[in-house]
Protein backbone atom coordinates (compact mmCIF):
# COMPACT_ATOMS: atom_id res chain seq x y z
CA UNK A 1 0.00 0.00 0.00
CA UNK A 2 2.85 2.39 0.84
CA UNK A 3 4.52 1.72 -2.51
CA UNK A 4 1.23 2.36 -4.31
CA UNK A 5 0.70 5.68 -2.49
CA UNK A 6 4.27 6.84 -3.12
CA UNK A 7 4.03 5.88 -6.80
CA UNK A 8 0.81 7.83 -7.25
CA UNK A 9 2.25 10.79 -5.35
CA UNK A 10 5.35 10.79 -7.57
CA UNK A 11 3.23 10.72 -10.72
CA UNK A 12 1.14 13.61 -9.43
CA UNK A 13 4.15 15.77 -8.56
CA UNK A 14 5.80 15.09 -11.92
CA UNK A 15 2.57 16.01 -13.73
CA UNK A 16 2.29 19.23 -11.75
CA UNK A 17 5.92 20.13 -12.48
CA UNK A 18 5.33 19.55 -16.18
CA UNK A 19 2.24 21.77 -16.09
CA UNK A 20 4.21 24.57 -14.39
CA UNK A 21 6.99 24.48 -17.01
CA UNK A 22 4.58 24.29 -19.96
CA UNK A 23 2.39 27.19 -18.81
CA UNK A 24 5.44 29.32 -18.00
CA UNK A 25 6.84 28.87 -21.52
CA UNK A 26 3.50 29.29 -23.31
CA UNK A 27 2.69 32.49 -21.40
CA UNK A 28 5.95 34.11 -22.42
CA UNK A 29 5.60 32.95 -26.01
CA UNK A 30 2.93 35.66 -26.39
CA UNK A 31 5.57 38.37 -26.01
CA UNK A 32 6.17 41.18 -23.55
CA UNK A 33 3.06 42.80 -22.02
CA UNK A 34 4.76 46.21 -21.98
CA UNK A 35 2.62 47.62 -24.79
CA UNK A 36 -0.55 46.75 -22.87
CA UNK A 37 0.48 48.59 -19.70
CA UNK A 38 2.41 51.54 -21.09
CA UNK A 39 1.07 54.51 -23.08
CA UNK A 40 0.95 54.12 -26.87
CA UNK A 41 3.74 56.67 -27.29
CA UNK A 42 6.09 54.91 -24.85
CA UNK A 43 9.63 54.79 -26.21
CA UNK A 44 12.20 51.99 -26.12
CA UNK A 45 13.61 53.28 -22.83
CA UNK A 46 10.23 53.03 -21.08
CA UNK A 47 9.66 49.55 -22.48
CA UNK A 48 13.12 48.44 -21.36
CA UNK A 49 12.50 49.85 -17.87
CA UNK A 50 9.14 48.01 -17.67
CA UNK A 51 10.72 44.71 -18.69
CA UNK A 52 13.56 45.19 -16.19
CA UNK A 53 11.09 45.99 -13.39
CA UNK A 54 9.21 42.73 -13.99
CA UNK A 55 12.26 40.59 -14.74
CA UNK A 56 11.33 40.15 -18.40
CA UNK A 57 14.69 41.38 -19.64
CA UNK A 58 16.46 38.28 -18.36
CA UNK A 59 17.06 35.15 -20.46
CA UNK A 60 14.16 32.70 -20.35
CA UNK A 61 16.03 30.07 -18.32
CA UNK A 62 16.88 32.65 -15.65
CA UNK A 63 13.24 33.77 -15.49
CA UNK A 64 12.20 30.15 -15.06
CA UNK A 65 14.81 29.54 -12.36
CA UNK A 66 13.68 32.63 -10.44
CA UNK A 67 10.05 31.54 -10.74
CA UNK A 68 10.82 28.06 -9.40
CA UNK A 69 12.75 29.56 -6.47
CA UNK A 70 9.74 31.71 -5.62
CA UNK A 71 7.44 28.72 -6.04
CA UNK A 72 9.27 26.87 -3.27
CA UNK A 73 8.38 29.79 -0.95
CA UNK A 74 4.79 29.91 -2.33
CA UNK A 75 5.67 33.24 -3.91
CA UNK A 76 4.02 33.12 -7.35
CA UNK A 77 4.86 36.68 -8.27
CA UNK A 78 2.80 39.86 -8.38
CA UNK A 79 -0.12 40.56 -10.66
CA UNK A 80 0.57 43.33 -13.17
CA UNK A 81 -3.12 44.10 -13.56
CA UNK A 82 -4.17 44.04 -9.88
CA UNK A 83 -0.91 45.09 -8.18
CA UNK A 84 -1.13 42.37 -5.52
CA UNK A 85 0.32 38.87 -5.02
CA UNK A 86 -0.92 36.54 -7.74
CA UNK A 87 -1.70 33.72 -5.31
CA UNK A 88 -3.91 35.98 -3.18
CA UNK A 89 -5.72 37.19 -6.32
CA UNK A 90 -6.48 33.62 -7.41
CA UNK A 91 -7.50 32.35 -3.97
CA UNK A 92 -9.92 35.26 -3.55
CA UNK A 93 -11.82 34.02 -6.63
CA UNK A 94 -11.82 30.32 -5.77
CA UNK A 95 -14.76 30.30 -3.31
CA UNK A 96 -17.18 31.28 -6.11
CA UNK A 97 -15.80 28.53 -8.38
CA UNK A 98 -15.88 25.88 -5.65
CA UNK A 99 -19.43 26.80 -4.62
CA UNK A 100 -20.62 26.47 -8.20
CA UNK A 101 -18.75 23.17 -8.64
CA UNK A 102 -20.01 21.59 -5.40
CA UNK A 103 -23.65 22.54 -6.00
CA UNK A 104 -23.37 21.21 -9.54
CA UNK A 105 -21.85 17.84 -8.59
CA UNK A 106 -24.44 17.27 -5.83
CA UNK A 107 -27.33 17.91 -8.23
CA UNK A 108 -25.69 15.85 -11.00
CA UNK A 109 -24.98 12.95 -8.64
CA UNK A 110 -28.52 12.82 -7.25
CA UNK A 111 -30.05 13.06 -10.72
CA UNK A 112 -27.63 10.63 -12.39
CA UNK A 113 -27.81 7.96 -9.68
CA UNK A 114 -31.60 8.12 -9.41
CA UNK A 115 -32.18 7.97 -13.17
CA UNK A 116 -29.52 5.29 -13.69
CA UNK A 117 -30.92 3.06 -10.94
CA UNK A 118 -34.48 3.51 -12.18
CA UNK A 119 -33.36 2.77 -15.74
CA UNK A 120 -31.65 -0.47 -14.67
CA UNK A 121 -34.73 -1.53 -12.69
CA UNK A 122 -36.89 -0.95 -15.79
CA UNK A 123 -34.52 -2.33 -18.41
CA UNK A 124 -35.80 -2.46 -22.01
CA UNK A 125 -38.67 -0.14 -21.10
CA UNK A 126 -39.51 3.20 -22.71
CA UNK A 127 -38.05 4.96 -19.67
CA UNK A 128 -34.83 2.96 -20.01
CA UNK A 129 -34.48 3.78 -23.70
CA UNK A 130 -35.27 7.46 -23.18
CA UNK A 131 -32.84 7.85 -20.28
CA UNK A 132 -30.04 6.21 -22.27
CA UNK A 133 -30.61 8.49 -25.25
CA UNK A 134 -30.74 11.60 -23.03
CA UNK A 135 -27.61 10.64 -21.10
CA UNK A 136 -25.67 10.04 -24.32
CA UNK A 137 -26.86 13.40 -25.65
CA UNK A 138 -25.70 15.09 -22.43
CA UNK A 139 -22.26 13.53 -22.91
CA UNK A 140 -22.00 14.65 -26.52
CA UNK A 141 -22.97 18.34 -26.34
CA UNK A 142 -20.21 20.83 -25.37
CA UNK A 143 -20.76 22.87 -22.20
CA UNK A 144 -20.34 26.22 -23.93
CA UNK A 145 -23.03 25.33 -26.51
CA UNK A 146 -25.47 24.36 -23.75
CA UNK A 147 -24.73 27.63 -21.97
CA UNK A 148 -25.19 29.81 -25.05
CA UNK A 149 -28.40 27.97 -25.97
CA UNK A 150 -29.70 28.38 -22.42
CA UNK A 151 -29.05 32.12 -22.54
CA UNK A 152 -30.79 32.41 -25.92
CA UNK A 153 -33.87 30.47 -24.78
CA UNK A 154 -34.37 31.37 -21.12
CA UNK A 155 -32.84 34.85 -21.04
CA UNK A 156 -33.30 36.40 -24.49
CA UNK A 157 -36.47 34.77 -25.81
CA UNK A 158 -38.41 34.03 -22.61
CA UNK A 159 -36.82 36.66 -20.33
CA UNK A 160 -36.99 34.34 -17.32
CA UNK A 161 -33.39 34.21 -16.15
CA UNK A 162 -30.45 36.66 -15.97
CA UNK A 163 -27.58 36.21 -18.39
CA UNK A 164 -24.64 36.86 -16.07
CA UNK A 165 -23.54 37.66 -12.54
CA UNK A 166 -24.06 36.15 -9.09
CA UNK A 167 -26.55 38.31 -7.21
CA UNK A 168 -29.21 35.76 -6.21
CA UNK A 169 -30.49 32.19 -6.57
CA UNK A 170 -31.85 32.83 -10.07
CA UNK A 171 -28.31 33.52 -11.28
CA UNK A 172 -27.32 29.95 -10.36
CA UNK A 173 -29.86 28.13 -12.55
CA UNK A 174 -28.26 28.43 -15.99
CA UNK A 175 -24.62 27.86 -14.90
CA UNK A 176 -25.55 24.85 -12.75
CA UNK A 177 -27.79 23.41 -15.48
CA UNK A 178 -24.99 23.82 -18.02
CA UNK A 179 -22.33 22.23 -15.84
CA UNK A 180 -24.50 19.39 -14.53
CA UNK A 181 -25.43 17.93 -17.92
CA UNK A 182 -22.20 16.03 -18.60
CA UNK A 183 -21.57 14.53 -15.11
CA UNK A 184 -25.26 13.61 -14.82
CA UNK A 185 -25.04 11.78 -18.15
CA UNK A 186 -21.86 9.95 -17.10
CA UNK A 187 -23.31 8.93 -13.72
CA UNK A 188 -26.53 7.75 -15.35
CA UNK A 189 -24.57 5.43 -17.66
CA UNK A 190 -22.25 4.14 -14.93
CA UNK A 191 -25.06 3.63 -12.41
CA UNK A 192 -27.18 1.74 -14.93
CA UNK A 193 -24.30 -0.52 -15.96
CA UNK A 194 -23.28 -1.24 -12.37
CA UNK A 195 -26.86 -1.78 -11.23
CA UNK A 196 -27.60 -4.28 -14.01
CA UNK A 197 -24.93 -6.59 -12.61
CA UNK A 198 -26.11 -6.09 -9.04
CA UNK A 199 -29.77 -6.76 -9.89
CA UNK A 200 -28.82 -10.11 -11.46
CA UNK A 201 -26.86 -11.26 -8.41
CA UNK A 202 -27.92 -14.08 -6.08
CA UNK A 203 -28.55 -11.91 -3.02
CA UNK A 204 -31.09 -9.84 -4.98
CA UNK A 205 -32.86 -13.02 -6.09
CA UNK A 206 -33.01 -14.11 -2.43
CA UNK A 207 -34.42 -10.71 -1.43
CA UNK A 208 -37.11 -11.01 -4.10
CA UNK A 209 -37.95 -14.50 -2.84
CA UNK A 210 -38.41 -13.09 0.67
CA UNK A 211 -40.93 -10.58 -0.63
CA UNK A 212 -38.84 -7.42 -0.27
CA UNK A 213 -40.44 -4.48 -2.06
CA UNK A 214 -38.95 -3.57 -5.49
CA UNK A 215 -37.89 -0.10 -4.26
CA UNK A 216 -36.06 -1.71 -1.32
CA UNK A 217 -34.29 -4.14 -3.63
CA UNK A 218 -33.16 -1.39 -6.00
CA UNK A 219 -32.16 1.40 -3.62
CA UNK A 220 -31.15 -0.57 -0.51
CA UNK A 221 -29.63 -3.86 -1.62
CA UNK A 222 -28.50 -3.44 -5.23
CA UNK A 223 -27.42 0.22 -5.13
CA UNK A 224 -25.33 -0.29 -2.00
CA UNK A 225 -23.35 -3.10 -3.62
CA UNK A 226 -22.98 -1.21 -6.90
CA UNK A 227 -21.69 1.93 -5.17
CA UNK A 228 -17.90 1.58 -5.62
CA UNK A 229 -17.67 2.49 -9.34
CA UNK A 230 -20.37 5.12 -8.86
CA UNK A 231 -18.47 6.83 -6.05
CA UNK A 232 -15.25 6.69 -8.06
CA UNK A 233 -16.85 8.28 -11.12
CA UNK A 234 -18.56 10.91 -8.93
CA UNK A 235 -15.17 11.93 -7.54
CA UNK A 236 -13.61 12.11 -10.99
CA UNK A 237 -16.61 14.08 -12.22
CA UNK A 238 -15.96 16.71 -9.55
CA UNK A 239 -12.53 17.32 -11.11
CA UNK A 240 -14.16 17.57 -14.54
CA UNK A 241 -16.74 20.02 -13.19
CA UNK A 242 -13.98 22.27 -11.84
CA UNK A 243 -12.35 22.22 -15.28
CA UNK A 244 -15.68 22.88 -16.99
CA UNK A 245 -16.43 25.73 -14.60
CA UNK A 246 -13.49 27.67 -16.03
CA UNK A 247 -15.30 27.77 -19.39
CA UNK A 248 -18.85 28.15 -18.12
CA UNK A 249 -17.89 31.05 -15.86
CA UNK A 250 -16.76 32.97 -18.91
CA UNK A 251 -20.07 32.36 -20.68
CA UNK A 252 -22.14 33.53 -17.70
CA UNK A 253 -19.82 36.19 -16.27
CA UNK A 254 -19.51 34.21 -13.03
CA UNK A 255 -17.03 35.95 -10.69
CA UNK A 256 -14.74 32.96 -10.30
CA UNK A 257 -11.38 31.67 -11.43
CA UNK A 258 -12.48 31.05 -15.02
CA UNK A 259 -13.36 34.69 -15.60
CA UNK A 260 -10.11 35.73 -13.91
CA UNK A 261 -8.16 33.39 -16.19
CA UNK A 262 -9.63 34.79 -19.40
CA UNK A 263 -9.12 38.38 -18.22
CA UNK A 264 -5.51 37.60 -17.31
CA UNK A 265 -4.81 36.02 -20.70
CA UNK A 266 -6.05 39.14 -22.49
CA UNK A 267 -3.94 41.28 -20.13
CA UNK A 268 -0.86 39.02 -20.42
CA UNK A 269 -0.78 38.91 -16.63
CA UNK A 270 1.75 36.08 -16.50
CA UNK A 271 1.82 35.66 -12.73
CA UNK A 272 -1.96 35.25 -12.44
CA UNK A 273 -2.16 32.89 -15.43
CA UNK A 274 0.50 30.68 -13.90
CA UNK A 275 -1.12 30.84 -10.45
CA UNK A 276 -4.55 29.84 -11.78
CA UNK A 277 -3.17 26.85 -13.65
CA UNK A 278 -0.93 25.81 -10.76
CA UNK A 279 -3.63 25.99 -8.08
CA UNK A 280 -6.24 24.32 -10.28
CA UNK A 281 -3.82 21.64 -11.41
CA UNK A 282 -2.71 20.94 -7.84
CA UNK A 283 -6.32 20.66 -6.66
CA UNK A 284 -7.30 18.25 -9.43
CA UNK A 285 -4.18 16.11 -9.01
CA UNK A 286 -4.76 15.97 -5.24
CA UNK A 287 -8.38 14.95 -5.79
CA UNK A 288 -7.40 12.20 -8.24
CA UNK A 289 -4.73 11.02 -5.79
CA UNK A 290 -7.26 10.74 -2.96
CA UNK A 291 -9.69 8.87 -5.22
CA UNK A 292 -6.96 6.41 -6.26
CA UNK A 293 -5.95 5.80 -2.64
CA UNK A 294 -9.55 5.37 -1.46
CA UNK A 295 -10.37 3.04 -4.33
CA UNK A 296 -7.25 0.92 -3.75
CA UNK A 297 -8.15 0.67 -0.07
CA UNK A 298 -11.62 -0.62 -0.94
CA UNK A 299 -10.38 -2.85 -3.77
CA UNK A 300 -6.87 -4.26 -3.00
CA UNK A 301 -6.56 -5.73 -6.51
CA UNK A 302 -5.98 -2.18 -7.83
CA UNK A 303 -2.82 -1.56 -5.81
CA UNK A 304 -1.41 -5.06 -6.23
CA UNK A 305 -2.14 -5.15 -9.94
CA UNK A 306 -0.60 -1.75 -10.67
Amino acid sequence: MTYFVLKRLRHGLLSLFGIVILVFLLARATGSPARLYLPEDAGPEAIAAFNAEHGLDQPLYIQLFDYLKGLVRLDLGESMAYGEPALATVLSRYPATLQLSLVTIVIAAVLGIFVGAASAARRRSVFDGGSRVMSLAALSVPDFWIGITGIAVFSVWLGLLPTSGNAGWQYWILPVMTLAMRPAGILTQVTRSSMLGALDSDYVKVARGKGVRPAGIVYKHALRNAAIPIITVAGLSLAQVVNGALVVETVFGWPGVGTLMVTSIYARDFAVIQAVVLVTGAAIIALNFLIDVAYSWVNPQIRFGD
